[in-house]
């Protein structure tokens, strides 16, 4: 008898790699939920601040019915959508532009190197004295905080590629934009989406900061910030879990959306 013949066969009913995977992803935070209900059902935390699970998730649905849960969402998606469009697409630019040519290189590095650690929170009375109360002030907070992990890892992916592959180009005549769209864009891939990754991660911090300190009457940051200004807990904690599920399914679309240009890497 053969060694394949003698594994037994998979059950129909078996999850896929990718499936199993997944799944684990869900278990963990769900345990997390449970031992927080458990511990305050039993009175083992503080009520007050650390209300149940099930009594924030009572609350986020009566608001979803209300349609006040999705007016501030969407108001935040919107933000969170034109800043990393404004942030990103530039910053992709420029970061493949960078690892591709040593003089814009050396022209943008000491820029990059002073401007990146200046703590993004500080950025923010500038961007009200600059565009007022409005929603451009917190656009441009979510693009401030897109634009340089992008750009960083646009540039460390490029400078990443093997230089034979951009010999190739060179010897077969490839001008600047076929190299940067057949080798440098797709050979610096997996690292941009990375950037993307960290980028929109740093966008929803800066967007939520950006609601509760820069005069909003709108938006997941303004929602928060208003409970906690009225001792609303239960409301409050509903602002962060959908700021934390918006994270958590933007990660899980950049995850399919890697797997889709990048299969090789799967």
């Amino acid at each position: 008898m053969t060694v394949a013949a003698s594994r037994s066969p998979k059950p129909g009913w078996a999850l896929s790699e990718r499936a199993r995977y997944r799944l684990l992803g869900v278990v963990s935070p769900v345990a997390l939920l449970l031992l927080w209900e458990i511990c305050a059902r039993f009175g083992l935390i503080d009520t007050r601040f650390f209300p149940p699970p099930t009594a924030i998730i009572r609350l986020g649905y009566d608001m979803v019915l209300s349609g006040e849960l999705m007016r501030h969402t969407l108001i935040t998606l919107q933000r969170m959508f034109w800043g990393t469009l404004i942030g990103g697409i530039p910053a992709l630019v420029l970061g493949i532009i960078m690892g591709l040519n040593r003089t814009t290189r050396a022209l943008m590095d000491p820029l990059v190197a002073a401007i990146y650690p200046i703590p993004k929170s500080a950025i923010l009375p500038l961007a009200l004295l600059i565009f007022g109360l409005g929603e451009a002030s917190k656009i441009f907070m979510v693009a401030i905080g897109v634009f340089f992990p992008v750009l960083i890892n646009a540039a460390a992916g490029v400078l990443g590629i093997d230089k034979i592959y951009l010999d190739v180009g060179r010897n077969f005549k490839a001008g600047r934009w076929q190299t940067f769209r057949t080798i440098a864009l797709p050979g610096a891939m997996p690292v941009i989406l990375t950037g993307f990754k960290l980028g929109i991660g740093i966008g929803l911090i800066m967007v939520t900061m950006a609601e509760m300190l820069g005069g909003s009457d709108a938006g997941l940051g303004f929602m928060i910030w208003n409970s906690w200004q009225i001792f609303s807990v239960e409301q409050m904690y509903v602002g962060l879990f959908v700021v934390a599920l918006i994270g958590f399914l933007l990660t899980l679309l950049l995850d399919e959306l890697e797997g889709f240009l990048i299969p090789w890497k799967r």
